[in-house]
């Protein structure tokens, strides 16, 4: 089974060579304005601006925990819009972050990696404002991405 990469670097400038797919988690709010979204916004509009038409389209739509958005952002480069948070704070009902979302919205990854050919970038998923844990993440992305033989790099923001 293939394993992680892991590099120092900015995942919204993903290395190697052929289709790539960058992979972020939103939140079920509709919200775009903290963390790894704002390099993605400062890189590309059209992630945030299709994320937030989707958002305000959710009545008719699959916006929902679990759920991705494709964007083509340039011909080799693909972002995913993964709702896997429930709100934005920490609150009686714990961290944000919602594993079995995160889990659910890779397979819909996979199927489009696999579709286009396509190597996966990611920073830590759901462990920055979603306040995930890694230990309960990387299991995931080996789980729906690496037991289908699809490349992973995972960024380190140095």
């Amino acid at each position: 089974m293939r394993e992680i990469t892991y590099v120092q670097g900015d995942a919204t400038a993903p290395q190697g060579k052929g289709v790539k797919v960058i992979v972020h988690v939103c939140n079920d709010l509709g919200g775009w304005g903290k963390g790894f979204v704002l390099a993605l916004s400062r890189r590309w509009p059209e992630p945030e601006a299709a994320y937030r038409r989707w958002h305000r389209a959710r009545a008719d739509n699959d916006f929902g925990l679990g759920a991705v958005q494709f964007v083509q952002v340039d011909p080799y480069v693909w972002v995913a819009n993964l709702v896997g948070q429930r709100g934005i704070r920490t609150g009686s009902k714990g961290v944000p972050v919602r594993y079995e979302a995160i889990g659910t919205g890779l397979g819909a990854v996979a199927d489009r990696a696999v579709e286009l050919g396509a190597s996966v970038h990611m920073p830590r998923i759901g462990c920055g404002l979603a306040g995930g844990k890694w230990s309960r993440v990387e299991p995931l992305i080996a789980d729906r991405l690496l037991n289908r033989d699809i490349p992973v790099t995972v960024y380190d923001f140095g």
